[in-house]
């Protein structure tokens, strides 16, 4: 817009001696967002305005702009130098007396200034130490702010010369410390006859002070410490603010510095620093921080094992021992590699679901360790801590340690968890000694640590008889560190070390005896002695009392366990440290806790099925002269398909999709399986992955855009069939194949497909009748402590204690009980099929979801992920999508695959409101897609307001911006609103980067390759080769750039199928508005608000106020209300009405369609539930009630539903009792 004089804009609306203060002030433009109902004028201002003028101005404006939210004056100040001059000048007592205290320094004081800062230059050595010791520049800074609103980077100059070389200070530490205080670096201004010379801060040599030691107003510190995490924050002007997170593993701070670009990110992450600085206040994070001067490298001396022979720990925990373990599994596997360490055997408690990770660990690790150690081996022992009973879940347990020594012995161990699980569960899985026995081939038995009954019976001074007895079922027998035990003499179970000591050579004189080897173990529970503390939170916030006094449960080297068993003398501390654990281990295979291989379950004739569904399909569409470009996919398809195995897979997803339609239910596809021409032709999916061309209905003439100028073919324009006349189908979404199957089309397909929620167990249910259900179970997944979980138990020990950590201390804290397993679930689709052949136990252990007995649903015992390369897994969603489109084809009696996906008024409600005859004030929104699936969200209708889709191909590009990580924000985004490329041209989905580079010139595996890296969030792990292959083929800079800051990407075949059902309902949105309508409601009649949506658009709209006004803050009901809300308020907007409960007509569940609106459901009416909605329903039976009595007598209503029913008006016109309607 035109400038215009602000003064003349604020005329009548302010009082004139306020109106002076403005004077020669422009509006430069006004940002209007219709969505907030906010205004924010920009004002071009001569000289700075104070704060409170500002304030009391903005308050005059809203009361005169009061349909408004929201109102904001942004200051620009003209001239910063004049400005500056203006203030020193007009508030000079103020500012001596408040920032810079001496009047001599302020008088002397020269500058430059611009709108990003000002510059101090200064002469005076002895002013220029008292800006920077003073604070003088934050002070300065933090004052413009609170009295002008005016943010300035504030910064002293020395115009002195730069120190020389042999300075013992280097000008680098000084400038780096400068900068930290928002201090620029002294400039090169040369005077005859002046040096200076910088002593600096000293890092060498330099006391170290604990970072539980440090205060605010600290001076020149030096700590030490490891970098955990960092966070960067770009300020303006595009300086970068980092935030180190510092840790001496006994405190944690924030390490706080700025820098001009990336490459002063210095301080990586798992390295240890010795840093300088000084301890200030953080506006920011709200705590002091430690504002970094210098840094040098420190050489932390890492825990390593030195020992010529290296002992093999045979018990320990990972987090997978539920609230209980606290090691991550890599570290710990990876720390037994670097230590070199034969083997370690994995023994949680219960369960086995950290083999799968474990062993990928172990394969990973043992490579890398090869590359320097060729004749290095190492084994990963696949073992359990189990519970040992006699014969009842009931009785109180043993703890045991059961090691798997070959593949029958690992089906065994699986068999023995899936009974303890299924058949034993009693606050633990137990299982009884029986089975053990039954099972015990293949399996070495360990008497485990103080729990088991071998330890017990000695504390308990069993006879030697029986001792011997017991011992002589393991195979070998356990003895642990003394401090393990410790509790037993605080408890005053027993009177000494010494005692304990008596223990362990007990048993070690007992191995001896019954030829049994003795092993020493650590019953590791996490990794370092520093990591004791993790578990002290998660007991303390499990009640445990003893939490506090931790036992030294962690990964002991061969040295510390030696160390452990010094008396026991020389030779037996070696045998029970090195010697027997190795024996132990010897005596063990290398063993896979999944087996390697595809086994999908068998359908005789699957592979001719498949290969003649899909030619039959092709030569009915393209006809006998079948296209090359079809021939070809089809042909190179079913290659990868066949000779892969997955022809079942195939065949399995077609009949599931075949019975759901023949059902009449549509079914959706997720994921990449719409990248398979194949699925398309064997009606998996509607989603057709050739390049866009057009097709003959009649005649099977076709015609292909292969030059990538034509983003998908429902954006080709109408066109006539040049051979028979007939209007040409616009087909093809431009998918290659391989981000399905992989470059080699070897990867082991996942075919997700979203189901009616009305349908999904039906589905199941037939998929259990086509394997049979001992063949089928549910997908298993683990559930573990969530960041705002570990938050919540590091806050509760802070608050026990009565102790104040920093932030960055409860971060890391909170961190490290991130993961731990809590208990286990079930994917909410997810079916796992094993072929008849097979034992699904030689995969996985089985269980019950949250170990609830009562469910009667079987799960894998390890996440389904760990199996889904060998077993077939379908993902069987049930989804409210595919239930509105049955409703909507039921309502209108219109097909929906007989919608064009290029409907012009249709396209037009992602772009604006025209279609819908409303407007944004009606509804509060520029965008009409509320009610649209994928497309109604806040942050979706936001991408659409700033991207204005005209085309289908566009809707595709938006959903894959919406659904990826770094994809939209801080990318695609920022490219968009700085012009730097448009919506056709960002990076939106997985595939759009392997087309692109391909019609770029870029070679095909190359162009996979890439795609690979950039989708799972690895750009960062592209090769110098392939960024140089994208610049050579005249890739963009920012294309490069983008590719960088992706971390996760969305199939675009998954987005091309949500924008089909998206776009369809869309159109019945536009055309068919009350059934539309209908549908939306019924599927969300539980949430909705009769109480306020009854009342009209007024008060709708005063109710999503509400909400807004709330935020983040508003309650998990008030968020799933919101968009029932908006769209009810665009209800009332397109002329429609909402009418009451009624008790004759209205239905259970479902809103029904009137001639200008809609008819409440019972179950819309809060807290009266579907059954009894049912029930009302179902009591009509055609006749009319008598009484309030005879609808209660009828319909079984309860006192709840009554005082509901009586509330919003039912009941109305009813006498109470029918003896009175009968004399009345």
């Amino acid at each position: 817009m035109m400038t215009v004089d602000f003064v003349a804009f604020l005329k009548d609306h302010i009082d004139q001696s306020l109106a002076e203060v403005w004077q020669g002030s422009l509006v430069k433009h006004i940002e209007v967002n219709k969505s907030t109902s906010s205004w924010a004028l920009h004002v071009a201002i001569p000289r700075p305005i104070p704060v409170r003028f500002m304030e009391q101005t903005t308050n005059d404006l809203r009361s005169c702009f009061s349909f408004l939210e929201q109102l904001l004056i942004v200051p620009d100040l003209l001239d910063w130098a004049s400005g500056l001059k203006w203030i020193l000048e007009h508030r000079r007592n103020e500012l001596i007396d408040q920032v810079f205290s001496q009047e001599e320094m302020l008088r002397d004081l020269t500058w430059e200034a611009d709108s990003e800062r000002i510059d101090f230059l200064v002469e005076n050595e002895a002013h220029f130490e008292y800006l920077i010791q003073g604070d003088i520049c934050t002070n300065l800074s933090s004052w413009l702010l609170q009295e002008y609103g005016l943010r300035a980077l504030v910064r002293a100059l020395y115009t002195q010369p730069i120190p020389s070389a042999s300075d013992c200070c280097s000008q680098e530490t000084k400038n780096q410390e400068l900068n930290l205080l928002n201090i620029a670096p002294p400039v090169t201004a040369r005077k005859k006859g002046n040096s200076r010379k910088d002593e600096g801060l000293k890092l060498d040599g330099a006391e170290i002070t604990a970072l539980s030691e440090l205060q605010e107003g600290q001076k020149n510190i030096v700590v030490v410490g490891e970098v955990w995490d960092k966070e960067i924050a770009v300020l303006r002007g595009g300086r970068l603010a980092i935030m180190y997170q510092l840790t001496d593993y006994r405190d944690s701070i924030n390490v706080k510095c700025f820098v001009d670009n990336p490459e002063g990110d210095k301080l990586k992450i798992g390295s240890w620093y010795r840093i300088g600085g000084d301890i200030r206040y953080d506006d920011n994070s709200k705590e002091i921080a430690l504002f970094m001067q210098g840094f040098k490298s420190y050489d932390k001396p890492a825990r390593c094992d030195q020992a010529p022979e290296k002992r093999v720990e045979l018990h320990a925990h990972t987090k997978m021992s539920a609230m209980d373990g606290l090691t991550e599994i890599k570290q710990l596997v990876k720390r037994a590699i670097e230590w070199r360490h034969p083997a370690l055997a994995i023994t949680d408690h219960g369960c086995t679901q950290a083999f799968p990770e474990a062993f990928k660990t172990a394969q990973d690790a043992l490579a890398e360790a090869r590359e320097q150690d060729e004749g290095y081996s190492f084994k990963l022992i696949l073992g359990v801590e189990a519970y040992l009973v006699e014969n009842d879940a009931h009785e109180k347990p043993y703890h045991i340690i059961l090691l798997a020594k070959d593949r029958n012995g690992l089906k065994n161990m699986y068999d023995l968890v899936t009974m303890s699980y299924l058949d034993y569960f009693y606050k633990h899985p137990k299982i009884t000694r029986a089975n053990l026995m039954a099972k015990r081939e293949g399996l070495i038995i360990g008497s485990a640590c103080e729990a088991g009954e071998l330890f017990k019976a000695i504390l308990e001074g069993r006879s030697t008889d029986d001792i011997e007895a017991i011992a002589s079922f393991y195979d070998y027998l356990e003895i642990q560190p003394l401090a393990n035990n410790e509790y037993l003499i605080r408890e005053g179970r027993l009177k000494s070390e010494e005692e304990l000591q008596d223990i362990n050579r007990s048993i070690v004189k007992l191995g001896k005896k019954l030829a049994k080897p003795v092993c020493a173990t650590g019953d590791v529970h996490f990794l370092d002695p520093q990591h004791e503390v993790f578990r002290r939170i998660i007991q303390a916030g499990q009640g445990y009392e003893d939490a506090e006094t931790q036992a030294p449960l962690y990964f002991k080297t061969t040295e510390e366990m030696l160390e452990e068993c010094c008396y026991l003398g020389e030779e037996d501390a070696r045998a029970v440290v090195i010697d027997n654990p190795q024996a132990v281990s010897l005596m063990i295979e290398d063993l896979r806790p999944v087996p390697t291989g595809f086994y999908p379950p068998a359908i005789d004739g699957a592979e001719e099925e498949i290969v003649a569904l899909t030619w039959q399909r092709a030569y009915e569409l393209y006809g006998d002269d079948m296209p090359l470009i079809v021939d070809e996919r089809i042909k190179r398809e079913l290659h990868s398909i066949t000779t892969n195995g997955f022809s079942v897979l195939y065949l399995i997803a077609h009949k599931l999709v075949d019975k759901s339609n023949r059902d009449g239910y549509m079914v959706g596809s997720r994921g990449s399986v719409g990248s398979s021409l194949v699925a398309y032709l064997t009606g998996i999916t509607e989603v057709n992955p050739l390049t866009p061309h057009y097709l003959c209905p009649d005649c099977h003439y076709s015609e292909f855009i292969t030059d990538g100028s034509v983003a998908c073919g429902a954006d080709l324009t109408t066109k006539d069939c040049p051979r028979c006349g007939q209007v040409l189908n616009n087909m093809g979404f431009d998918i290659p194949f391989e981000t399905f199957l992989g470059f080699k089309g070897d990867k082991t397909p996942d075919i997700d497909l979203n189901f009616s929620g009305d349908y999904q167990s039906k589905a199941h249910q037939y998929v259990e009748e086509l394997f049979g259900s001992s063949n089928v179970i549910r997908a298993g997944t683990i559930t573990t402590i969530a960041d705002r979980t570990a938050f919540g138990f590091v806050k509760k020990y802070e608050e026990a204690r009565q102790v104040n950590m920093r932030q960055a201390e409860i971060k890391r804290l909170a961190g490290a009980i991130t993961g731990v397993r809590r208990s286990t679930g079930q994917h909410p689709g997810g079916l796992i099929v094993v072929p008849k052949d097979h034992d699904i136990r030689e995969f996985t252990p089985l269980q019950h979801p949250a170990n609830k007995q009562e469910s009667g649903i079987i799960t894998s015992h390890f996440d389904y992920h760990a199996v889904d390369e060998q077993l077939v897994k379908l993902d069987i969603l049930g989804h409210d999508d595919p239930t509105v489109i049955r409703e909507l084809e039921e309502l209108t009696g219109i097909k929906v695959a007989d919608i064009p996906l290029n409907e012009e008024k249709a396209m037009a409600i992602f772009s604006g409101l025209e279609s819908l005859g409303v407007s944004e004030k009606d509804i509060g929104s520029s965008i009409g897609t509320y009610g649209i699936p994928e497309f109604g969200t806040r942050f979706v209708r936001q991408m659409l307001e700033a991207t204005r889709p005209t085309s289908f191909s566009e809707l595709v590009r938006i959903s894959g911006l919406s659904h990826g990580t770094n994809v939209w924000l801080n990318n695609a985004q920022t490219l968009i609103e700085k012009g730097v490329a448009n919506l056709n041209e960002v990076i939106c989905t997985r595939d759009d980067i392997m087309t692109y580079l391909i019609y770029q010139g870029v070679e095909e595996q190359q162009s996979f390759d890439i795609m690979e890296l950039v989708r799972k969030g690895k750009g960062n792990k592209l090769t110098p080769e392939h960024i140089a292959a994208m610049r050579d083929k005249g890739v963009p800079e920012w294309y490069v750039d983008s590719c960088l800051k992706i971390k996760y990407m969305f199939p675009k075949a998954h987005a091309v199928a949500y924008v089909m059902m998206a776009f369809r309902i869309a159109w019945f949105k536009v055309y068919y508005p009350r059934e539309f309508y209908a549908s939306f409601f019924s599927i969300r009649a539980e949430d909705f608000d009769p109480e306020n949506i009854l009342q009209g658009p007024d008060q709708v709209r005063e109710r999503i106020r509400e909400i807004n006004r709330q935020g983040m803050q508003a309650s998990q009901k008030d968020k799933k209300l919101l968009p029932i809300l908006e769209l009810a308020l665009e209800l009332y907007a397109r002329g429609l009405v909402f009418y009451p409960v009624d008790l004759y007509r209205s239905d259970a569940s479902k809103f029904l369609v009137e001639a200008d609106g809609l008819l409440l459901p019972f179950s819309a009416l809060p807290n009266l539930g579907s059954a009894a909605a049912q029930a009302i329903v179902d009591a009509r039976d055609g006749s009319e009630y008598l009484s309030v009595e005879d609808f209660q007598q009828r319909s079984h209503a309860n006192k709840t539903a009554m005082e509901v029913l009586r509330k919003h008006g039912c009941l109305e016109g009813l006498p109470e009792s029918t003896q009175l309607s009968l004399f009345a």
